[in-house]
């Protein structure tokens, strides 16, 4: 292996980075230990690639080396003082640009700089500037081209940097997954406290939430996402605090009524118990508890109708803000009159233009507002309108909804709370497109 200093051929500048790789590796060569290095030069350039940040080369520098490393016959690339064979390749621009997919020699001599810049390789021109070996007796006497032997010398220090960004890699997915339990966790719970009707600024809380949901991007640090993942964790804990109280408060009225089932009470009504928790649900029959004539009794009296007597009264549907169903639905505004949508009058004149559009026919719109109200049934049309070519046919997708809300078993709340969600995401997605 050669050791004393050589300079580039031509008008190839001789650096001081140079100096110090030739010096580096020279002193790695000369001590004990050197004769027993080996390094798999296939697993040392996955360590590259992973540290290549670090290291200051790009992607096309390390394909470069990567052709360089074919070049080299051992898999195994070693320092065995003077009786191993020496780690000199000495390919042809035209081999190594065939080995390099086919890179242009203006980018392949750029790229092979960078590789002696970053202390990777070390040039070993001849006095011709020709890449060749010269042999006798079928060994290598003197080799001229790219010699590996950094490769070896800096084996510990590739392999020390590639794992610091696998720890760091790892921390990040980590912050990256907790971020997006988080996000889900909030969002969720602030459907049910919506649903559950709990008291509290579930508006200001989602909006709070997508003022730092709508930070979150890929090429955020790691100290970004930490900083992001706790403003999450605290907004998350606030929610969790509301939830838990209305829970307890379930509980505790349960406790209550456990303590007084001696009491004997045929004529209890249960629609009062827990009544608020259920309202806007489904009704549940209790096992054995239904009357099977009764029920029929029900549905074979004219008075009642679609399943409610003439005279009861619907529960009141639960008021969703403008702003909040704007911010959800913000296609609408464009069918409104000056394009722009100041009050519920506004909305529902624009609603009122875009169901036609949609497809849906008079006649399911009359049956959404006899059940939804006018209200509602113009937010969901809002909402099928946002979600566009996802809906195939609006107005059967209005009469599946309008059943469901018969039945109790639809309100607007999660439909808002979605849309605000994509559109909260949707951002994000564009810009790890664009990365």
């Amino acid at each position: 292996m050669q050791t004393h200093l050589t300079t580039p051929f031509g008008r190839r500048p001789l650096s001081l980075a140079m100096v110090a790789t030739q010096i580096a590796t020279s002193e790695f060569a000369g001590q004990s230990s050197a004769t027993d290095a080996v390094v798999h030069k296939w697993r040392l350039f996955r360590s590259l690639t992973e540290a290549k940040n670090l290291l200051g080369i790009t992607d096309r520098a390390l394909s470069v080396l990567h052709a360089l490393l074919s070049c080299h016959p051992e898999t195994a690339l070693a320092l065995s003082g003077n009786t191993g064979a020496p780690l000199v390749v000495f390919p042809s621009n035209k081999e190594l640009s065939i080995r390099a997919h086919g890179m242009a020699p203006s980018t392949l001599r750029r790229h092979l700089a960078c590789l002696v810049d970053a202390g990777l390789v070390i040039r070993r021109d001849s006095p011709n500037g020709k890449r060749f070996a010269r042999r006798r007796q079928d060994k290598i006497e003197a080799a001229f081209g790219f010699d590996l032997s950094p490769l070896v010398a800096r084996a510990a220090e590739i392999e020390r940097l590639a794992e610091k960004v696998r720890v760091e890699d790892s921390a990040i997915a980590l912050l990256r997954e907790r971020i997006s339990l988080m996000r889900r966790d909030i969002v969720k719970m602030i459907v049910t406290g919506l649903e559950e009707s709990i008291p509290a600024d579930w508006e200001g809380l989602h909006r709070r939430y997508l003022s730092v949901a709508g930070r979150y991007a890929r090429s955020l640090s790691g100290a970004e996402l930490d900083a992001l993942a706790d403003e999450l964790a605290v907004l998350a804990e606030g929610i969790v605090m509301l939830l838990e109280a209305r829970a307890k408060e379930g509980n505790m009225s349960a406790n209550d009524a456990s303590n007084e089932r001696h009491i004997q009470n045929q004529t209890t009504d249960s629609h009062d118990i827990d009544f608020g928790l259920r309202e806007g649900r489904p009704q549940r029959p209790e096992p054995g508890g239904s009357d099977p004539g009764a029920a029929r009794a029900e549905r074979s009296d004219p008075s009642r109708v679609h399943g409610r007597a003439a005279g009861e009264k619907r529960a009141a549907p639960r008021a969703y803000s403008l702003p909040m169903t704007l911010a959800a639905c913000p296609d609408i505004v464009d069918y409104a009159n000056g394009g722009e949508i100041g009050n519920w009058a506004e909305f529902r004149s624009a609603a009122a233009i875009v169901r036609p559009a949609l497809g849906v026919s008079p006649d399911a719109w009359a049956r959404a507002l006899e059940v939804l109200g006018e209200r509602d049934a113009s937010i969901v049309v809002a909402a099928i309108l946002q979600r566009g070519d996802e809906i195939k046919s609006a107005g059967g997708y209005l009469r599946v909804l309008t059943a469901k809300a018969e039945q109790g078993e639809f309100s607007v709340g999660p439909v808002l709370m979605t849309l605000l969600r994509r559109r909260a995401s949707k951002p994000v997605a564009c810009r790890q497109a664009s990365g």
